[in-house]
């Protein structure tokens, strides 16, 4: 599949059919992943794979509590209104995790030193755009509670759960969302 492609049709997927995913497709896509760029080639990420239902319920149950954490604080109509079923219903979730001892130069610029986490997102892109090229639905998933999510998946510090990738077969077809104008959101200086 053309990368530009891919990028124009790949949409977040928040329903999920009940079919196992092989592990082939998901080396490809972890491949994909650490192909990513990062701050010095640090390559500052480590992938847990979850497919076990009682590890999967109790991410859903510390998402919806996070949820509830957030609406009491905000008072945002939409959060009180998000449902996070489809962690239970995706057949696989990666976390990702990063390190942030793997900044790179970054770490002595002070208000720099979480560049880490931008590697963490750029092999979460490649991972969304792998799980889209090989006809499954994926999510970035990041409404949970770093420390509950660190105790669930045992992982020390200073290593941080960062996000979660739901992959699985769509169960029907996303809706596209509006995408501004590249003019809107650029400027040059010349």
């Amino acid at each position: 599949m053309d990368v530009f492609t891919a990028i124009r049709e790949r949409r977040s997927c928040r329903t999920y059919l009940p079919d196992a995913v092989g592990e082939d497709l998901i080396e490809k896509i972890l491949e994909a992943a650490v192909w990513a760029p990062s701050p010095a080639n640090n390559q500052p990420w480590e992938f847990i794979i979850i497919t076990n239902p009682d590890i999967k319920r109790k991410i859903h149950e510390e998402s919806v509590a996070c949820k509830q954490k957030l609406f009491e604080k905000s008072g945002w109509g939409w959060i009180d209104k998000y449902q996070a079923g489809f962690l239970l219903e995706a057949p696989v979730l990666i976390a990702v995790i990063g390190d942030s001892r793997k900044t790179g130069a970054h770490q002595f610029l002070e208000g720099t030193e979480n560049t880490y986490q931008h590697g963490c997102a750029a092999a979460i892109q490649n991972m969304l755009l792998a799980a889209h090229a090989q006809g499954l639905g994926s999510l970035w998933f990041t409404l949970f509670d770093r420390q509950a999510m660190k105790q669930t998946l045992g992982i020390d510090s200073p290593k941080e759960p960062l996000a979660l990738v739901c992959i699985g077969k769509a169960a029907g077809v996303a809706a596209r969302t509006p995408r501004k104008e590249p003019k809107e959101k650029t400027r040059y200086i010349r």
